[in-house]
């Protein structure tokens, strides 16, 4: 029960005495409220395992129960009024079922919302056979909801906006397939909610239909959007017209550009901006977003290749961010012109994190490892990077705690070795390329099991580090074993063709 699948149990009035077991029960001295802080620190294992110890136990668990996950197949229907009549002071609930098995329907998820009125938190995964008219008749029922998440549900904006006119308290918001906005004459999903923070959606087919509720909630504050089809360029726009107070943003795949960043410029306050496969964006929205918010603390960039985004932008953040803590940049090829500028005006960068970069070598990590006395956790990944470059760091970044190195064909074990031993107390993660790579393979693949070799080789730098190379030694394994094979059965065909025709 609680974290897992629910099943149903009798019920049973609190005891006034329980039966002593081999002599004095000092469970009796403990007060109600103490033995359910204590079954709140268990696991949900061990709760199930103590509900059936006793009837007091059992009676103190159910009560003392907030979360509940069930399994919400259509046959839970019938177990509704026993299982929360037990579990009644739960305020937090889940609702999942497999998308291969049927859901509960509008009835069993009404005759939720009259036996459990406390929720404040409700999740819902894959509930294809909830309706608008049932999502609306829970809503009235539970109108403490203060935040819902939806994922792969059937109910469309009718079900939404009543979950929005009857939940005036909501505060968070998060959405992911929802498959009833995919039908024609959609209704728009508005107007905003005066209490709501926090807004997240996720591979939506008409997102767009959010953006009343988005630009009419004004105490707005995180706006995530994960792969929204449509035009948000005009939306934005929209939105930071009424909506100037957002501190957090997201954009992942979405159809986006300069246009768009220049709009959010307008959140003065922004200090979380993530852009991720954004490929309209360029230096010219970046340099929009440095100039006006200066009080961005994290900033994360896929720029996915494309070049677009470089120097001339991260210079700009450079110059007008410094109270920047936290950078990843991925697919940029940044050099040490704005490297430098971050490292000598971001005092208070800590975590660094540069990944499939073309042009951050060794230069680069020495510029770094001078400049970024406040850096505690670096991590490069698939760069041109040599054991000169991590030589850099061991009498660099004095605050450095973590390092992490991937990918770097130049970065041999002899490095990772000579910066563990000079940094003892730093927690190292190098997948290091050997010097020699034997070669195991006869005939035509021994050149490309070569490269698996390179590709699949580890070295563990510390104790706390992880053996990420395990699943490619194994393919190689596969792949070379099928390979000797199949030259050894090869040789042996053709010598025995030769001395048959002899």
């Amino acid at each position: 029960m609680g974290q897992g699948t629910s099943s149903v149990n009798p019920i049973y009035e609190k005891p006034e005495e329980i039966d002593e077991i081999d002599g004095k029960d000092y469970t009796l001295s403990i007060p109600d409220e103490c033995l359910a802080c204590i079954f709140y620190s268990l696991g949900s294992g061990d709760r199930k395992k103590c509900s059936l110890v006793c009837k007091r136990w059992f009676y103190v668990e159910g009560s003392s129960r907030q979360r509940l996950s069930l399994d919400a197949r259509s046959d839970i229907s019938t177990a509704i009024p026993g299982l929360f009549s037990r579990f009644d002071h739960v305020t937090k609930l889940a609702l999942r079922c497999d998308r291969k098995m049927v859901s509960i329907n509008d009835d069993a998820l009404i005759q939720i919302g009259i036996y459990c009125r406390n929720i404040q938190k409700l999740k819902l995964k894959a509930c294809r056979e909830l309706s608008d008219a049932g999502v609306e008749e829970f809503a009235k029922r539970c109108s403490n909801l203060t935040k819902l998440s939806c994922g792969s549900c059937t109910f469309g904006a009718k079900g939404m906006n009543a979950i929005l006119k009857y939940c005036v308290g909501l505060e968070e918001l998060s959405v992911k397939r929802l498959r009833g906005l995919a039908e024609g004459n959609v209704e728009a999903i508005g107007p905003g909610c005066a209490k709501l923070k926090r807004i997240c959606l996720k591979e939506l087919y008409n997102g767009k239909y959010f953006g009343p509720l988005i630009a009419g909630s004004k105490n707005l504050n995180t706006l995530k959007l994960f792969r929204c089809s449509g035009d948000w360029d005009k939306l934005l726009e929209v939105i930071t017209d009424h909506v100037n107070g957002l501190v957090e943003v997201h954009l992942e795949r979405l159809q986006v550009s300069d246009r768009g960043l220049m709009a959010i410029s307008k959140c003065l306050g922004l200090e979380i901006l993530h852009l991720v496969k954004t490929p309209e964006c360029t230096d010219i929205g970046l340099i929009s977003i440095a100039n006006a918010c200066k009080s961005l603390r994290k900033l994360h960039i896929d720029g996915w290749k494309t070049n677009r985004i470089g120097d001339e932008g991260l210079s700009a953040v450079a110059r007008r961010c410094s109270n920047l803590q936290e950078l990843v940049l991925i697919g940029l090829n940044p050099t040490s012109t704005s490297l430098d500028l971050l490292a000598s005006n971001c005092l208070s960068l800590e975590r660094l994190a540069l990944c499939g970069s073309d042009t951050i070598g060794d230069r680069e990590i020495g510029c770094i490892s001078a400049k970024c006395v406040a850096l505690k956790k670096l991590c490069i990944k698939g760069c041109p990077v040599s054991d000169e470059g991590i030589e850099y760091l061991i009498g660099g970044c004095p605050k450095l705690v973590k390092i992490k190195v991937k990918k770097c064909r130049g970065v041999t074990c002899e490095g990772a070795d000579k910066l563990k031993a000079n940094r003892g107390s730093l927690a190292v993660n190098l997948d290091c390329m050997p010097l020699t790579t034997p070669n195991l393979i006869v005939g035509e693949s021994s050149e490309m099991a070569g490269t698996s070799v390179q590709g699949g080789s580890t070295l563990n730098a510390s104790s706390s580090s992880r053996v990420s190379s395990s699943l490619s030694k194994a393919k190689f394994s596969l792949f070379a074993g099928r390979n000797f094979v199949a030259c050894a059965f090869l040789r042996l065909s053709n010598g025995s063709s030769g001395s048959n025709g002899s």
